[in-house]
């Protein structure tokens, strides 16, 4: 373990204590190889439901099901010690009612290991949320633009311009008074979100809002250039991994064809044949 590991991992009373502090630090993972690079460099993983269309090619994140964010959270898990690792509940796993989402939730948190659920949702979702709470399951809430309601929201569009803040912010204040420990915003004007911040009690962690939430979280595939099918505004690509490995796809398809892979080196002599 490394200096900077804590022996134990971070969890949802230490996310929520670090509002006003300094800023919180989140990454999406779906693999163990990538839990473990981000381990010491973030406060909390996110197993998102982005999983579907960031590795299982997707056209949106609904078709996502309760068996592949098993899978994935337990793989992420395993590769993690510091991070505190919060799992997307997948569309169709919590709408219904508190009681199916308690039910979903806890096997997430049971199969897994996560130490929180994420919902999406707002003050339609506060009873939900309440609910879970007070049975012992941190919560992570998200509101503004929710991946999963791309059919009722008309796509991926900028929410909370213009009239339309009111309710976003009515939406921040109904979560974290049902007990969620932070909040998502997701794709709201930087004004709004500042907005927010300053009235909740709890963390705000934006994708595509400001700078000025207390934190901030991506999807590691858009940061590291891996997933190219689109690139939204808010993703800063610090890398370009997807070119690069291509590229090395390429060299290697070339030197099979061309006979000079495998090298000697890579191969393996006979046996010195034995002598009486």
């Amino acid at each position: 373990m490394s200096a900077t590991a804590r022996k134990t991992a971070l969890n949802a009373e230490d996310i929520r204590a670090l509002k006003g502090q300094r800023p919180i630090v989140s990454l999406t993972a779906y693999t163990t190889p990538m839990a473990r690079l981000m381990d010491a460099h973030c406060d909390f993983v996110l197993v998102g439901d982005s999983v579907g269309m960031v590795l299982h090619g997707l056209p949106s994140t609904l078709g996502v099901t309760m068996d592949m964010m098993v899978m994935h959270g337990a793989a992420v898990a395993r590769g993690l010690s510091r991070a505190m690792m919060v799992i997307d509940m997948p569309f169709g796993a919590y709408e219904e009612g508190p009681a199916q989402a308690f039910r979903n939730a806890a096997r997430l948190m049971a199969e897994t290991g996560a130490a929180a659920v994420k919902l999406e949702g707002g003050v339609e979702m506060a009873e939900t949320i309440r609910f879970l709470v007070k049975r012992g399951i941190p919560v992570m809430a998200h509101i503004g633009l929710t991946p999963q309601s791309i059919n009722t929201l008309g796509g991926y569009k900028v929410q909370g311009r213009d009239e339309a803040a009111k309710p976003l912010i009515a939406d921040a204040r109904a979560v974290a008074d049902a007990g969620a420990f932070a909040v998502v915003l997701e794709k709201v004007p930087a004004s709004l979100a500042d907005q927010v911040t300053e009235i909740v009690a709890i963390p705000t962690i934006g994708i595509g809002a400001s700078a000025g939430c207390d934190g901030q979280v991506l999807v590691v595939d858009d940061m590291l250039g891996f997933f190219t099918a689109f690139k939204p505004k808010f993703v800063k690509r610090y890398a370009e991994l997807g070119p690069a490995a291509e590229e090395a796809i390429a060299d290697y398809a070339a030197e099979v064809r061309a006979r000079r892979f495998p090298a000697p080196e890579h191969t393996f002599a006979d046996l010195a044949p034995k002598t009486d």
